[in-house]
């Protein structure tokens, strides 16, 4: 692997982990949330005015800002059928056509998010509730998680394209390089 390739996969890697650490903490925070307002309600007699609000964002905000981790190791749940009945060389070109596909939808959905955070933000909206949060922090996730985990599909596709294997455990880690045993090989 090149040196410059090698550098870009490690510091899209960082990123990404950081991103599976920032969701982790925003689940913590939402479970935390749920408990104060639970104890809130039911041993205090209190009203809630923001808990559900925050809960509610901070789940969404933690699968967004989390998506670049779950490529990073590949987290999420695959159908291989097609992909086991080919040769390796199909495979890799079926991870290489998955990418760019991948690719195309974030970019497009990094974009539209970017758009309408930076609306929110230059406008000054807020959502329309009693707590009432500036809606460009609702907002931000969208773009920042999507659009960084566009990165780690292109760092997965260009390592996939150049002949190397991509971060360990991505998407397309096991249809690297040809003489690499993939699934279904007997490796």
């Amino acid at each position: 692997m090149t040196m410059r390739l090698g550098t870009i996969v490690h510091v899209v890697g960082l990123l990404s982990k950081a991103c599976g650490a920032l969701a982790a903490l925003l689940m913590i925070a939402a479970c935390g949330v749920v408990c104060q307002m639970v104890f809130a309600r039911y041993a205090l007699n209190a009203s809630t005015v923001w808990q559900t609000e925050f809960v509610l964002y901070s789940i969404v905000a933690a699968t967004l800002v989390g998506s670049p981790y779950v490529l990073l190791t590949r987290g999420h749940v695959g159908v291989d059928f097609v992909a086991m009945q080919i040769g390796t060389r199909g495979r890799r070109a079926l991870g290489i056509l998955a990418s760019l596909t991948g690719i195309a939808f974030c970019a497009v959905l990094a974009w539209s998010g970017w758009r309408y955070f930076h609306e929110a933000w230059t406008e000054g909206w807020v959502t329309e509730s009693v707590w009432a949060p500036p809606l460009w922090v609702v907002l931000l996730p969208l773009p920042l998680g999507i659009g960084l985990l566009t990165l780690q599909y292109v760092v997965d596709t260009a390592c996939l394209a150049a002949g190397y294997a991509p971060p360990p455990n991505s998407a397309v880690h096991a249809a690297a390089r040809d003489d690499a045993p993939l699934a279904g090989d007997g490796a």
